[in-house]
């Protein structure tokens, strides 16, 4: 199946038409609270459904709180944080740091050698390199790029699990969670919000990572569509999901292009460079962490290993849209198409 409009705006499958709670005629007597807001830089939709309103938004409010602590830890940009600490003593000595942050690097490191260096938050040091504004740009002269790129690799971030201290062995290095910290916030807040009494389902959606869970107050459970690329009100096709989470990547507002060809935010630790060639990575899994970290890695894969890898990976599927405009997708996923 292709289509050069579907690719072209299929980001907006989680943002645009994205998840419905509708109530319908069958709907259940329970009570929903919903909450837009901004966190980690990014638009957060947060739903509950419990026994009643009250107790639905405490749990929407407690996954808040739960995203802004989570912030808090991981943000590179905060100069207090732990993360911002490990990188202002790279290469001098190992930092000390809560158990919590200890294993999300760790994970991501499993996730880096699962990907052989497709991912890879040490891919931070090249923050200054590029500025992803939309605009037509010149690419940063190769030197540059090259001395950026030095400082990325996973085998240098140097763990001590006894003393919970990281290191980032070389000056220079950085680390970011770009790649994996929505994904992790989501699903943390869900953690705390399933354990208010009375809570029965919920949705965290952080501008297109969205896990979702339990009971709904529509019949049809959780629902995400698929929209028709200008004709929003149109839609393509939809996926019932239930304890899962649906995260997409893809290079529509945060790109720039050079010489007419556009190059995503998502840099390719291996080369330095942004990725091409693919539009958008849509995974599928239940954990909205790794999701979150396999859309990135695919993203950087490319199609063909980008799919190769989660056909390998059980109970985990994609759609990947390349440049063209092609849709493929991994070998078990169940998209239903109008």
């Amino acid at each position: 199946m292709t289509s050069s409009r579907v690719a072209k705006h299929f980001y907006s499958l989680i943002i645009l038409a994205a998840l419905v709670v509708g109530i319908s005629s069958e709907a259940r007597s329970q009570g929903e609270a919903k909450k837009v807001l901004k966190l980690m830089g990014c638009r957060f939709e947060i739903t509950a459904v419990g026994d009643n309103d009250t107790i639905a938004w405490e749990a929407v409010n407690a996954g808040i709180d739960e995203i802004t602590r989570i912030e808090k830890l991981i943000s590179s940009w905060d100069p207090n944080s732990q993360t911002s600490e490990i990188n202002d003593l790279a290469g001098i000595r190992p930092v000390k740091v809560d158990r919590e942050l200890y294993d999300l690097i760790y994970r991501a490191g499993k996730v880096s050698k699962l990907t052989h260096g497709a991912f890879d938050i040490s891919f931070a040091s090249m923050d200054k390199i590029y500025q992803f504004d939309s605009n037509e740009k010149p690419l940063p002269d190769s030197a540059s790029v090259a001395e950026a790129r030095l400082h990325i690799d996973f085998n240098k971030i140097i763990l001590n699990s006894e003393e919970t201290t990281v290191f980032l062995s070389e000056k220079g290095m950085r680390i970011g969670f770009g790649g994996i910290g929505k994904g992790y916030a989501a699903n943390m807040a869900k953690k705390k919000m399933l354990a208010i009494e009375g809570i029965s389902g919920g949705v965290v959606n952080a501008s297109g990572d969205l896990l979702a869970w339990g009971e709904s107050t529509s019949a049809e459970g959780w629902l995400i569509k698929i929209a028709n690329p200008g004709k929003e009100e149109r839609m393509i096709g939809w996926l019932q999901i239930e304890d899962m989470a649906v995260v997409t990547s893809g290079d529509y507002e945060k790109y720039f292009t050079s010489k007419g060809r556009r190059y995503a935010h998502i840099i390719d630790p291996r080369t330095g460079y942004p990725t091409h060639g693919v539009t958008s990575v849509t995974i599928v899994c239940p954990d909205a962490e790794l999701a979150d970290a396999l859309a990135t890695s695919v993203f950087v894969l490319g199609v063909s290993e980008g799919l190769q890898l989660i056909n390998q990976l059980n109970g985990i599927e994609c759609i990947i849209i390349d440049d063209a405009g092609s849709i493929h997708q991994s070998q078990n996923l169940n998209l239903n198409y109008y």
